[in-house]
C-alpha cells in the first residue's frame, strides 16, 4: 500500500528588532504598541525575550503563496504601528551597533525563568531568527525526515546569513547569531534518532528529572515541533527582505517533500555523522555563500552556485507539486545581490569610503535594513 502523502503545510515565525527612526538605536517596544498589534493580529504577535524584540507567526498555510500573503500582512501591520511611536522594525539577526548589556528582558514568568536558569548566557541573546514549520502528521516520519534533512541545514544557513556585525564591529562571519545561540544548552545539530519513541524517551528523561518542562526547551537547529505536528527548521538568520524569507521557506518545504519521496520508494538520503555536517555548518556560518560547502559524496568543496543548481535538480518535481517553482528559483538572485551580510557590509564600506565616521556608517546599515524590511510590502 502506498504511503499517504503528508500535507507539507507551512508556517513561518520571525523575530524583529525595533529601532528608533532618528538615532537607529534599539528601542523598547511600548506596551501600547504591543496592544495595538495584538488587537489587529489576533494571537499572531507576541513579545520576545528582550524588550526591543517582537515576534510574529503566520497561520498554518497550505502553500508558499498563502504564507507570503499572511507574512506580508504581519510585517506591514507591525511596521504601521511601530511608525506611530517613531519606531521601525528591522529583520536582521543582530543589530549592527547595539550593546547587549544595555538591553532588558520582558517581565514575564517564562522569560524570568530563562534568566534565572541560563544566567549570563541568556543575557547576550540580542539575536533574532526565523523558523519554518512543515506539516508532517506521522511522528516517526518526522524523526526520519529530521535525520536526513540535517545534511541540508548548512545550505539553508549559508543563504540566510544576516548578522555580520556585533556591538559595532564586523565579526568576519555571515551569521554571528549562531555563536551567541550555541552557548545555550540543547542547541546545535539534532542527534540521529531511531524513531519517535527514542526522542520522546530522551525528552521525558529530562522532564522527569525537572531539568526542562517540555520539548519546547530543545533548541536544536531542526526539531519536531513541541506544539504542532511539524518539523521545525530553526537554522536560518531572519531575512531583511520578505521575498528571501519566502524563498528559504520554499526550499525547506521542497527538501522535506523530496526526502519523503525517497522514503516512499524505500530509499533515503545518506546519513553523515554530525561531526562532518558541523564542518559545513561552520563554513556556512563563517562564509555564507562565498566559501563553498563540502560535498561528502565526492569528497570536495563545491562552490555554492553549483550546490544550489544541484539542489534545484533534486527538488524540481517537488517544487512543481507544491506550486513554488518560482519562489525556489528566485533564490538564484541572492547569488547576484549577495546575502544580507554581504549587502550590509557593502553599505558600511561605501559609507566609510565616503569618509563618514564609523558611527554614521553603522547607522547607514540600519537605515538600509529598514528600507529592505519595507521593500516587499
Amino acid at each position: 500500500m502506498a504511503l499517504k502523502e503528508p500535507p507539507f503545510s507551512i508556517g513561518i515565525e520571525e523575530e524583529y528588532l525595533l529601532v528608533d527612526r532618528e538615532s537607529y538605536a534599539l528601542a523598547r517596544a511600548p506596551d501600547r504598541l504591543m496592544n495595538d498589534c495584538k488587537a489587529e493580529l489576533e494571537g499572531q504577535v507576541s513579545p520576545e525575550f528582550l524588550q526591543c524584540q517582537i515576534e510574529i507567526g503566520t497561520r498554518v498555510c497550505a502553500n508558499v503563496s498563502e504564507a507570503r500573503e499572511d507574512l506580508k500582512r504581519l510585517r506591514a501591520t507591525v511596521a504601521k504601528h511601530a511608525k506611530t511611536y517613531g519606531l521601525a522594525p528591522i529583520a536582521a539577526s543582530c543589530h549592527p551597533f547595539a550593546d547587549w548589556k544595555e538591553q532588558h528582558h520582558v517581565d514575564k514568568d517564562r522569560y524570568n525563568d530563562l534568566k534565572r536558569d541560563l544566567a549570563g548566557v541568556v543575557r547576550r541573546m540580542l539575536i533574532c531568527g526565523m523558523h519554518v514549520h512543515v506539516g508532517i502528521p506521522d511522528p516517526d516520519t518526522r524523526i526520519d525526515l529530521v535525520n536526513q534533512l540535517r545534511y541540508f541545514l548548512p545550505h539553508l544557513l549559508a543563504l540566510s546569513g544576516s548578522s555580520p556585525f556585533w556591538q559595532g564591529d564586523d565579526t568576519g562571519l555571515a551569521s554571528y547569531r549562531l555563536t551567541v545561540f550555541d552557548n545555550l544548552p540543547r542547541t546545535g545539530l539534532p542527534p540521529h534518532l531511531s524513531g519517535w519513541s527514542e526522542f520522546d524517551r530522551s525528552v521525558q528523561a529530562l522532564v522527569d528529572i525537572g531539568v526542562i518542562e517540555d520539548s519546547s526547551k530543545i533548541w536544536w537547529d531542526l526539531r519536531p515541533s513541541s506544539r504542532f505536528p511539524t518539523i521545525e527548521s530553526r537554522i536560518c538568520d531572519v531575512q531583511p527582505r520578505l521575498e528571501h524569507t519566502i524563498g528559504l521557506a520554499a526550499l525547506t518545504q521542497c527538501l522535506a517533500r523530496m526526502l519523503w519521496r525517497l522514503k516512499a520508494k524505500n530509499q533515503r538520503w545518506r546519513l553523515y555523522d554530525n561531526f562532518l555536517v558541523a564542518e559545513n555548518r561552520w563554513r556556512a556560518q563563517r562564509y555564507g555563500i562565498a566559501g563553498g560547502l563540502i560535498d561528502f559524496g565526492i569528497g570536495e568543496i563545491v562552490e555554492f552556485p553549483q550546490l544550489l543548481e544541484d539542489m534545484f535538480l533534486l527538488i524540481e518535481q517537488d517544487a512543481e507539486a507544491l506550486g513554488c517553482t518560482i519562489e525556489v528559483e528566485a533564490t538564484r538572485g541572492v547569488l547576484e545581490t549577495g546575502i544580507s551580510a554581504d549587502r550590509q557590509r557593502a553599505v558600511y564600506h561605501d559609507s566609510i569610503q565616503a569618509e563618514k565616521p564609523k558611527e554614521y556608517a553603522l547607522q547607514d546599515v540600519v537605515r538600509h535594513l529598514i528600507e529592505e524590511y519595507h521593500a516587499d510590502l
